[in-house]
């Protein structure tokens, strides 16, 4: 940086044709200036100004250098600019990771919003069932669920909370009464879901009286993701585990239907993670901000639509 501080300083003395003048300008002394520029020759070993007590005369070394200097400055400038106000307005790529379900309902929708808003950044959504790593894969965002977070050196914002319920076809529940209890879910096939917070040997059920760990038992078909589950219930496979927000649409259509209505899985908060709490570009808090809405409050409508209640600090 000292270095591009004398560059400045001589570009401002060949401007001015004066030390005096750059020293009032920069509300510096006469000496410093041209200790800066005595530097500058001494590095490049080259006489950059030609002095008298009348005046100064830039030489043919100092002129092409003058000119060099001008555009890295210009361009140090620009970049400068460039990093404040990305700091102030959204632009840019933003590269985002979220959990297929998530993502393929309500993120997907939430990222067309966000590019409505902010035409200028281009957004990258990846999809997968793990959790990443957000600096090794040059990630801006990640979105997912969890009850709590492993310690880490992310940041993390809470936007919203999601629940599984228990749903079944009505072809399945015309040839298998619905359950009444959880235990009466020995009697059926219990699809497993297996995901990253969701264990496939144990399902973590509670009402706003009671609190069940069901372990399905017998053959069973298990699957990883919010969308094959889907599939197959409304196929009549049985009875699974579904994130609301994967859930809602076929329980308004009805080719769905709630079993245990009275009964949830534990909140899981959905989190926007991300690397770092300082000079935060505004692409990501705005983002984070639309997810609160689009994301967050979704969320709760779908909490209420399904009369999902919490039970206590530890739902």
């Amino acid at each position: 940086m000292d270095k591009l501080y004398n560059m400045s300083v001589f570009a401002r003395v060949v401007e001015m044709g004066s030390f005096t003048a750059v020293a009032n300008h920069l509300d510096t002394t006469v000496g410093n200036v041209s200790r800066a520029v005595t530097v500058l020759e001494e590095a490049l070993n080259a006489r950059l100004l030609q002095r008298s007590t009348r005046r100064l005369v830039v030489t043919d070394a100092g002129r092409r250098f003058y000119e060099r200097s001008v555009a890295i400055l210009a361009d140090l400038e620009h970049a400068e600019a460039e990093a404040r106000d990305a700091m102030l307005e959204p632009r840019g790529t933003l590269r985002v990771h979220a959990v297929p379900g998530l993502g393929r309902q309500l993120m997907t929708r939430a990222v067309l919003a966000y590019r409505h808003a902010y035409p200028e950044v281009s957004v990258d959504l990846l999809l997968s069932q793990r959790m990443p790593n957000i600096l090794e894969e040059q990630l801006d965002v990640a979105v997912v669920i969890a009850r709590t977070l492993p310690d880490s050196a992310y940041v993390s914002q809470k936007i919203g909370a999601s629940h599984c319920i228990l749903a079944a076809s009505p072809a399945y529940l015309a040839t298998h009464p619905a359950p009444e209890h959880p235990e009466d879910l020995a009697d059926h096939n219990c699809i497993q879901l297996s995901t990253v917070d969701y264990p496939p040997d144990e399902w973590q059920l509670q009402s706003a009286v009671d609190t069940i760990a069901y372990r399905p038992t017998g053959p069973h078909f298990s699957v990883n993701d919010m969308e094959a589950m889907t599939v197959a219930l409304r196929d009549g496979a049985g009875i699974g585990l579904l994130a609301a927000f994967s859930a809602i649409s076929d329980l308004r259509e009805g080719t769905l239907v709630r079993v245990l209505p009275q009964f949830h899985t534990y909140e899981r908060n959905v989190y926007a993670m991300y690397s770092s709490r300082q000079f935060v570009d505004a692409k990501i808090k705005r983002f984070i901000d639309l997810l609160k809405t689009h994301i967050g409050d979704e969320l709760a409508s779908y909490a209420t639509e399904l009369r999902i209640e919490r039970a206590g600090e530890d739902s």
